[in-house]
């Protein structure tokens, strides 16, 4: 069985598509595709796929996860060609590469996330962010299915920083922007307990809702502080690893006849 992971967006307006639709919509790509889809076993059996970490309905994101399990092997690139063209504009599949190592789960464990605040001064965003960063403890609570939980956003907000205005802003309107990397924690802190933070701390309300965009999910990098991709171990590991039997086969194809 070969096991094919892809990077897949949620942007424009699809990101407005819950976990479900996407699932629903995947689900056709992979049957307009014909792909050779392992299944489960049971009385019910359906695809083999695994989804990873699934940005919240309503934000957008460059960096969704999924793994897919076939039953016979094919090229990665041209797998994810073929799923693309067959997915709705906005939910676009714009990387794969074969499973080599397991555990892709345990390498999200953060993520970066960019906010747009539509009628709040750069310098307004500023002051916030220097008192959710100054606060030990930024508690907030939010409505769970078990029910109101309080929990402490500052633990899980590696960074936080106000950049300068979009330049594709109309001169008459304020418009801040945030950057934000939080570690994946349990509960789950979420950018919009982070605003919620902003609030209790520095009175920070946009006066719409904010415009949410996932950029990059993966290890956290402790030294650089970045969030690394993690994809790129089962990349480094293809490299070293034979090619699989589509490939090969692609390789050995007969060439033409000879001029």
């Amino acid at each position: 069985m070969q096991r094919i992971r892809l990077r897949y967006t949620k942007r424009g307006r699809l990101r407005f598509t819950s976990h479900r639709d996407f699932q629903r919509a995947f689900e056709r790509a992979l049957r307009r595709a014909e792909v050779p889809m392992a299944y489960s076993a049971g009385f019910t059996p359906h695809p083999r796929v695994s989804y990873a970490n699934a940005a919240p309905t309503g934000t957008g994101s460059e960096a969704e996860y999924l793994e897919i399990a076939l039953a016979e092997p094919r090229d990665p690139e041209k797998l994810r060609e073929l799923l693309d063209e067959s997915m709705p504009t906005g939910l676009d599949i714009i990387d794969a590469v074969e499973a080599r190592i397991s555990g892709l789960a345990d390498r999200l464990t953060a993520s970066v996330w960019e906010l747009r605040l539509d009628g709040v001064e750069p310098a307004e965003a500023e002051r916030a962010v220097t008192a959710f960063l100054a606060a030990e403890t930024v508690e907030v609570q939010r409505k769970t299915k078990n029910g109101m939980r309080t929990f402490d956003t500052r633990g899980a907000v590696v960074s936080l920083e106000a950049l300068p205005a979009p330049v594709d802003r109309p001169l008459d309107n304020a418009c801040a922007i945030l950057r934000l990397v939080v570690r994946h924690l349990t509960p789950a802190v979420r950018p919009d307990d982070v605003l919620s933070g902003l609030r209790a701390v520095a009175d920070l309300a946009p006066p719409v809702p904010s415009a949410v965009t996932r950029l990059a999910q993966g290890l956290f990098d402790e030294e650089s502080g970045t969030v690394t991709d993690p994809l790129a171990p089962d990349r480094e590991a293809d490299t070293a690893a034979p090619p699989t039997a589509a490939v090969a086969a692609d390789a050995k194809a007969p060439e033409g006849p000879a001029a």
